[in-house]
């Protein structure tokens, strides 16, 4: 690790909060309690083999996939960590039916935000120990501080957000995250439990040569996703590129923002109004890619500019390198036409 970038994360939320328009101390809590719960999430996936909680739990989500045990042990870590800094008024969670209103204090009412989180995207990987993540996004509430935290306090757009995240648990964990100046990642060193800056001023590649789609579902795609495949292994030019899919969000998204790609999670005839969740996925992966210089829609149109109606809507995913976005978004508007 070079000298210019060895500093914490701690000092550098400090650092930046002139960057943040509402800065009073309160976002610098909040991201140091999604900090300290990705510490302890951290341990406990690196842990799961011999810990007994890798496997189902035995239960389903409101979406009605299976629930891993990590899942439901990061879920009530992250909650208790949030609950606990005196900023959140409520929290809704990809795990949790409804969003929870934050009685952790008397004077919970009156804090400012609210947060939705994915506690553990990717959680069936855990088993066979490939890389999973934490996905969170952060909004200023709505509602008037000091009256209960309300569900449109949530269905906010995603470019209402004033920060967005997610934290990797791989070969080495890492947070990465923008407060709408820029995305910056930042490293874990196990043996101190300290994030260092490691990946100052991310960006995507304009272009890439990586695609990212689950392959095995091809013959239930729209048809313009198929033609965009097709453009992607034809031998022509800097073609053809390459697939490379982890079955991890935060994973595959990571790699590609590094690399250059894109990410597709499209419609399909069994989901025909896509997989992702909206609020928990699609929104702060999003504006995390723009603000690195890519690009995030749902075929058609912006992510950040889709007005959300439900806690966990689902919508299409496409996202990364801008140029690879906009030529598959120009498929899907040619598979369209008459």
């Amino acid at each position: 690790m070079s000298e210019q970038t060895f500093q914490t994360l701690g000092e550098f939320i400090i650092d930046k909060q002139d960057d943040f328009k509402y800065s009073t101390g309160e976002l610098s809590r909040l991201l140091s309690a999604i900090r300290l719960a990705s510490k302890v999430v951290n341990r406990e996936v690196n842990k799961a083999g011999i810990a007994e909680i890798i496997g189902h739990a035995g239960n389903q989500n409101v979406q009605g996939e299976d629930q891993q045990k990590l899942d439901v042990l990061a879920n009530n870590l992250f909650i208790e960590a949030l609950s606990q800094r005196e900023v959140v008024c409520g929290i809704a969670s990809e795990e949790s039916d409804d969003f929870i209103e934050i009685k952790a204090t008397s004077n919970a009412h009156l804090n400012k935000y609210v947060v939705l989180i994915d506690p553990l995207d990717g959680s069936s990987n855990i088993d066979v120990n490939v890389s999973v993540g934490t996905i969170f996004s952060i909004y200023r509430r709505v509602t008037e501080p000091g009256t209960p935290v309300q569900l449109k306090d949530f269905l906010q757009k995603g470019v209402k957000q004033v920060a967005a995240g997610y934290v990797v648990y791989g070969s080495s964990t890492m947070i990465v995250y923008t407060t709408g100046n820029g995305v910056n990642g930042f490293t874990l060193d196990p043996s101190i439990g300290t994030y260092y800056l490691s990946h100052p001023n991310m960006k995507f590649p304009t272009m890439g040569k990586i695609y990212s789609i689950n392959e095995g579902n091809y013959i239930k795609f729209p048809q313009g996703v198929k033609d965009y495949i097709k453009y992607c292994q034809l031998e022509e030019g800097d073609r053809p590129y390459t697939s490379r899919y982890i079955g991890s969000l935060v994973s595959d998204f990571h790699r590609n923002m590094i690399k250059g790609g894109i990410y597709i999670y499209p419609s399909t005839s069994q989901s025909p109004k896509g997989k992702l969740r909206l609020l928990y996925e699609c929104n702060p992966m999003a504006l995390l890619a723009e603000q690195a210089g890519g690009k995030a829609s749902d075929g058609y149109r912006r992510i950040l500019e889709i007005e959300p109606t439900e806690l966990h809507q689902r919508v299409p995913f496409f996202c990364g390198s801008a140029a690879m976005v906009t030529k598959a978004e120009e498929f899907m508007a040619k598979a369209l036409k008459p």
